[in-house]
């Protein structure tokens, strides 16, 4: 039977890069004791009062069909939230997903399509390969390097720019590395993008999780109001991954475009979820100011342990929900640590999920209580003194 292209570009950039983490699941639901640090799903719960929000919202009859752009209060919500970063930011401005990977796939496959390419940062996010070549388009790899702290230089975005490119996805607070790009960083970048004329796609899903200093973004320049496109959803923010609810935040012309894409696709998502997302965004939460403390303390856990272990060096993030770790001083590759470590009893993402310049890296979740840290400090000690 014929099926169509995008199933063959997509057929190497599915759940395979998960695989340690399946498993992990599969042994513990028999009962094996494992410490788990592969995914970023947040170990709090929302706060109650989004739950209620989105309680009574069912409550008063909101399960009906929803708007293919988004339900008018959100989308007011969203614009007030960006419009306090850039004036002038509104409705028109914003389309509605559920969640910050629907956002990045839909905006996309709006922007390229067959032979164009796309820039973005090695190492990237697991999913990026996929929203990348679902239309066609092909990945232009920029690499980040351990002594720049794996934040995108301009140079580096200069020398890997082609006459093909259309897109620079960049991401920070970055993951897997939690690096943060700074003002300046930005601006040299901005240069680049402004001389070959190419779309960025800002996806700043850990915007509320830096640890120290503020947060800095392309898109609150107003010189590059059409150029840039910004993405997020309350998953990290508002630890509330399995609503779904994210957006897209462009030009009105770009939201124009693209909501035919976004309506074929999806026409909507729920509007309790969309009542509560819009709840969160207008209220002053304690989640993000405790994920924060919580992320930050348990990063200088893991990287003093792991930095007395012969033959590591952990990278100490800047934000977000991560810390990776170059391991290829212990003579294992990224896949093979993670799989023996996950027999003793860790289970972290290998460096391989992220790209080929991460193959001597591995990737610990931060989202496990510091007791569990510390367990995991001493399982992956014994694992490393043991080769």
């Amino acid at each position: 039977m014929h099926y169509a292209q995008i199933t063959e570009r997509l057929a190497q950039t599915g759940g395979a890069k998960w695989a340690v983490h399946q498993r992990c699941r599969e042994m513990k639901a028999k009962g094996a004791d494992i410490v788990e640090l592969t995914i970023g799903e947040p170990d709090q719960p929302p706060d109650p009062s989004l739950i209620a929000a989105c309680h009574q919202s069912m409550l008063a009859g909101r399960t009906g069909y929803s708007s293919g752009r988004g339900e008018p209060e959100l989308l007011e919500a969203i614009a007030a939230r960006y419009a306090r970063r850039r004036p002038g930011v509104t409705s028109a401005n914003v389309l509605c997903f559920p969640g910050t990977q629907t956002a990045l796939f839909a905006t996309m496959m709006g922007l390229t399509g067959e032979g164009d390419g796309v820039l973005v940062g090695d190492p990237f996010y697991a999913t990026y390969e996929g929203v990348i070549v679902a239309g066609g388009a092909h990945r232009e790899s920029v690499q980040l390097r351990p002594e720049n702290g794996f934040r995108l230089t301009a140079a580096d975005l200069e020398a890997a720019v082609t006459p093909q490119s259309r897109v620079l996805l960049l991401n920070s607070p970055h993951n897997p590395t939690g690096a943060v790009l700074e003002a300046d960083e930005l601006a040299r970048i901005c240069a680049v993008c402004k001389a070959h004329d190419l779309w960025i796609v800002a996806d700043e899903v850990y915007e509320e999780l830096v640890f120290d200093g503020a947060f800095a973004s392309l898109f609150d320049d107003p010189d590059l109001a059409e150029r840039v496109i910004a993405v997020s959803s309350i998953s990290k923010s508002h630890a509330a991954p399995g609503f779904r609810s994210g957006w897209a935040v462009g030009p009105e012309e770009f939201c124009t475009r693209l909501l035919p894409l976004s309506e074929t696709m999806l026409f909507g998502n729920q509007p309790f979820i969309a009542d509560m997302t819009a709840f969160a965004l207008k209220s002053d939460l304690p989640t993000a100011a405790r994920m924060r403390a919580d992320y930050k303390r348990r990063s200088q856990l893991f990287a003093d342990s792991l930095e007395a272990l012969s033959g590591v060096v952990a990278y100490r993030p800047q934000a977000g929900m991560f810390l990776i770790a170059d391991i290829s001083g212990t003579g294992l590759d990224g896949d093979t640590f993670a799989w023996r470590l996950l027999d003793a009893g860790v289970a972290v993402m290998p460096g391989s999920s992220f790209g080929a310049n991460a193959g001597g890296l591995i990737r610990l979740s931060l989202t496990v209580p510091d007791e569990a840290v510390e367990q995991a400090c001493e399982r992956i000690a014994a694992f490393v003194e043991a080769l």
